[in-house]
C-alpha cells in the first residue's frame, strides 16, 4: 500500500479512488468500480450493524430488530451533518473506546480463569492453538497458508484501493506522513486482531466444561462475547455498558451521480443529494440486517460478501497500475468476470451452508462440568434434528474452496482476464503517462515511450 498504491494516487491528487480508473481508462471503467465499491458497503454495512445490535441485545434484553434503526440512525446523523471531518473525530474516540472496552474484558476474563498460563493450558489441551497447520489444502479453511497468502490479499484490498482508507491518507501533509500513518494503522491492526484471537482462548478456557451453544443458552457463535461479559460482569456493573460502547465502536465507523449530471450542481445542491443518498443507502442497509440474521458464521459470511468486490476491485486496480498495455475493455471485461465468478461462488457457497449441505469440521466441545438440569433441553434438541447434511467432499470443488482464498482469486481472475482481453483487442494505443503507473514498474518502462508521455502531458497542461 504504502510504495505501490498509494503514490500513485498521491501524485495524482484526486479526491475519489475512482477517477484514476476514470484517467487510466474510461468513464465507463470508472462507474463499475463505483457500483463494485457501492455494493461492497451494501454488503458490508449490514453486518456492522447486526454485530452491535446482537451485542446489545445480548446485554440489555431488547429485541435485535428494535436496535438495529437506532445504530443506522446515528451513523446516518453524524456523516450526514458532520461529513468527514466527523466520521475522522468519531474514528479516533471509537478507536480509544474500542480498545478500552476489549482491554478490560479481557483482564477480567483472564483473572476469572485463573491468569495467562491456565487460559494458554486449556487451550492447548483443547485443539485452539494451531499456528503452524501447513497443509496446502484450499479446501481447509484455516491454515497457515490461507492467513498468511489468502487473508494478505484480503487486507490489500481493503487498505490500498479502498476509497473510506485511500480518502484518510491522501487528507495528510505528504507522502512521507501518508506511510507514516500506514505503519500506525498496521500496528493497530496487529494488536487488534491479536487481541481479538486471544478473547476467543479466554471464552474457550472459561466455557471448556459447558458449551453454552451445546447447552442450548444461546444459539449461535457470534453470542458468545457478549454471553460471556454478562457472566463475568456480575461484580462489575458497568463493564456491559462499557463492552457495549465498544462494540459499537468498531461498528460505526460522489462517483455515480455527478458524471451523469450535464449542468453543475451548486454546493447547496450537491449537498443536499449527499444527504439523500446517505439516508437512503442507511435505509436499505437496515433492512438488509434481515438477511445477515439468517446467515452463519459472521466471520466467514464478512470474508465472503466482501469478496465479491474486493477481488474485483483490487484485480483492475492492479490491472491499470502495473500493466501499462492493458485497456478500458480488458478493464471492464475482466472486473465483470471476476465479480461474477466470486459472486456465484460466495452465494453458492452460502446458500449451500444455509440448506445443511456443507458443514465444516468443528472443534471438540465439552459439556461435562455443565449442571443437570440443562439435560432435558439438550437431548430434546438433539433426538429431534434430522441430519441432512452430506459430507463436504461430496460438493462442488469451489463451493469448498477457503473464504479466505476469494479475494485472491478475484484479482487474478481480473488480472488475467483483463489482460487477455486487453491483448486480443489490441492493447493500449494510448501513452499513458508515468503518474498513472505504480512507481514498483518504473524501472521495466522504456524510457522512450514514458519520456513521450511525460512530455505529451506537459504540453497539453501548458496549452490549457
Amino acid at each position: 500500500m504504502a510504495f505501490a498504491y498509494l503514490p500513485v494516487f498521491y501524485k495524482l491528487q484526486i479526491t475519489s479512488t475512482y477517477e484514476y480508473l476514470n484517467l487510466r481508462f474510461n468513464e465507463t471503467v470508472r462507474l463499475l468500480g463505483s457500483i463494485l465499491f457501492l455494493t461492497k458497503m451494501l454488503l458490508y454495512i449490514p453486518i456492522v450493524i447486526y454485530v452491535p445490535a446482537l451485542a446489545f441485545s445480548q446485554v440489555t434484553g431488547i429485541n435485535l430488530h428494535l436496535v438495529t434503526p437506532l445504530v443506522c440512525t446515528v451513523c446516518i446523523f453524524y456523516t450526514t451533518l458532520g461529513g468527514l471531518k466527523a466520521v475522522v473525530w468519531t474514528d479516533t474516540i471509537q478507536t480509544v473506546m474500542m480498545f478500552g472496552a476489549l482491554t478490560a474484558v479481557m483482564f477480567m476474563g483472564v483473572s476469572s480463569v485463573g491468569g495467562f498460563g491456565e487460559v494458554w493450558r486449556r487451550s492447548e489441551d483443547g485443539g485452539r492453538i494451531d499456528f503452524f497447520n501447513f497443509d496446502w489444502d484450499p479446501t481447509i479453511r484455516h491454515t497457515f497458508w490461507t492467513v498468511a497468502i489468502g487473508n494478505y490479499f484480503s487486507w490489500l484490498a481493503s487498505c490500498s484501493i479502498n476509497q473510506a482508507m485511500v480518502q484518510r491518507c491522501l487528507a495528510m501533509p505528504s507522502l512521507k506522513s501518508a506511510r507514516i500513518t500506514i505503519v500506525i494503522l498496521v500496528v493497530g491492526i496487529m494488536a487488534l486482531i491479536s487481541m481479538c484471537c486471544y478473547m476467543g482462548l479466554v471464552i474457550f478456557a472459561y466455557y471448556h466444561k459447558c458449551d453454552p451453544i451445546t447447552r442450548g443458552s444461546i444459539h449461535k457463535s457470534d453470542q458468545l462475547l457478549p454471553y460471556f461479559v454478562m457472566h463475568i460482569s456480575s461484580s462489575m456493573p458497568g463493564l456491559p455498558g462499557l463492552f457495549v460502547s465498544g462494540v459499537f465502536s468498531a461498528a460505526l465507523r460522489q462517483d455515480l451521480i455527478k458524471p451523469r449530471i450535464k449542468k453543475p450542481l451548486s454546493e447547496a445542491r450537491a449537498s443536499f443529494l449527499m444527504k439523500v443518498i446517505v439516508v437512503l443507502i442507511g435505509s436499505i442497509c437496515v433492512a438488509l440486517v434481515f438477511v445477515v440474521e439468517k446467515m452463519g458464521a459472521l466471520i466467514q459470511a464478512t470474508g465472503s460478501l466482501s469478496a465479491i468486490t474486493a477481488g474485483p476491485l483490487l484485480g483492475i486496480f492492479t490491472l491499470g497500475m502495473f500493466f501499462p498495455n492493458a485497456n478500458a475493455t480488458g478493464a471492464l471485461v475482466g472486473g465483470l468476470m471476476s465479480g461474477c465468478l466470486i459472486g456465484w461462488i460466495s452465494v453458492g457457497t452460502q446458500m449451500k451452508m444455509a440448506q445443511g449441505v456443507i458443514r465444516f469440521p468443528q472443534k471438540y466441545v465439552s459439556i461435562e462440568g455443565c449442571s443437570a438440569n440443562w439435560v432435558a433441553e439438550y437431548l430434546s434438541l438433539t433426538l429431534s434434528s434430522e441430519i441432512k447434511d452430506k459430507p463436504v467432499q461430496d460438493t462442488f470443488i469451489l463451493y469448498r474452496l477457503s473464504y479466505m482464498y476469494y479475494t485472491l482469486v478475484g484479482a487474478v481472475t481480473a488480472v488475467v482476464v483483463g489482460f487477455i482481453t486487453s491483448f486480443l483487442t489490441g492493447g493500449n494505443e494510448k501513452l499513458i503517462h508515468e503518474d498513472l503507473l505504480s512507481p514498483v514498474i518504473y524501472r521495466f518502462l522504456k524510457r522512450t515511450k514514458q519520456t513521450d508521455a511525460k512530455n505529451e502531458n506537459e504540453i497539453a497542461m501548458t496549452e490549457n
